[in-house]
């Protein structure tokens, strides 16, 4: 037990980025809390800890974590509303990238939403915060890197959410310029802003979600998992109304808001610290 708990404070308290990845987080971070985003007029000294000038009261920002590029749109088999051209093209992308091992689903579009196996688009995670309450006023941070369908799958949820952030807009060209094109290094940046959000939103699982949940759960911090299979059943109604739509979320999400999940045999430690991880009462 007290080495589980040594390996617990290495990952989650001993392990630290990089110093210029720490600059431009911590950067990042306080023009979201001040609302001092614009990148035209950003410090340009990269490695330098920016800390700009800052009036009032810190605001609160959320960070959505939103993996929706090809390979994972490819890699689900989910219909995305291209019909049979996008159809017909994402599995010929499937064929080029896995060669034949990841094969097209024997399931339905309909069972594969039923069952939670289609990622959330821009569009539908945007439907689902603004029915948990986050309106045109939250200060949101997008942690992204390529969207599938570009700008215009992502201006659904800027319509939404028009104080909508991500590296790029809050940072200038020059700060940007020992991590573009990195994708570590941008996930850094990305994981780093995560960490310090009032509140984290995952929409997408994998390496990135299991670290940060299992993170901010040591850290005791609010992060919201969307229910998949009853966001996929929603979103196949095609004539359920708003206010119906929006109590079925709430619903759907009240033990889905931070709440604690102890490990499981054989699940990992960095994504459930629970119990191994927390001190005894």
């Amino acid at each position: 037990m007290e080495m589980q708990k040594l390996r617990c404070k290495v990952n989650f308290q001993a392990l630290t980025f990089v110093p210029h990845i720490r600059a431009l987080g911590e950067a990042l971070v306080n023009r979201l809390r001040y609302n001092s985003g614009d990148s035209e007029t950003a410090e340009t000294n990269y490695i330098r800890r920016v800390t700009d000038s800052s009036n009032g009261q810190p605001g609160k920002f959320v960070v959505l974590h939103l993996r929706f590029d090809k390979d994972m749109a490819a890699h689900s088999a989910c219909d995305f509303g291209g019909g049979k051209v996008e159809k017909l093209a994402l599995a010929k992308y499937r064929q080029m990238i896995w060669q034949g091992r990841v094969l097209n689903s024997q399931f339905t579009d309909e069972e594969l939403r039923s069952q939670g196996r289609c990622p959330l688009t821009p569009e539908e995670i945007g439907l689902l915060l603004a029915a948990m309450g986050f309106d045109k006023n939250t200060h949101l941070y997008l942690a992204s890197h390529k969207v599938y369908g570009g700008e215009a799958r992502i201006s659904a949820l800027r319509k939404l959410f028009p104080l909508m952030e991500d590296k790029k807009s809050l940072s200038s060209f020059e700060e940007l310029s020992e991590i573009r094109g990195k994708a570590s290094l941008l996930a850094a940046v990305d994981y780093y802003v995560s960490m310090q959000s009032d509140i984290f939103v995952s929409a997408s699982p994998g390496n990135m979600h299991n670290a940060l949940v299992g993170h901010r759960t040591y850290e005791n911090m609010k992060t919201i998992r969307p229910n998949m299979p009853l966001l996929g059943q929603l979103f196949l109604n095609k004539t359920i109304d708003w206010s119906d739509f929006r109590e079925a979320v709430i619903e759907g999400h009240k033990d889905r808001q931070g709440q604690m999940r102890l490990r499981k045999p054989k699940k990992s430690i960095y994504t459930y610290p629970a119990t191994d991880c927390m001190c005894g009462a």
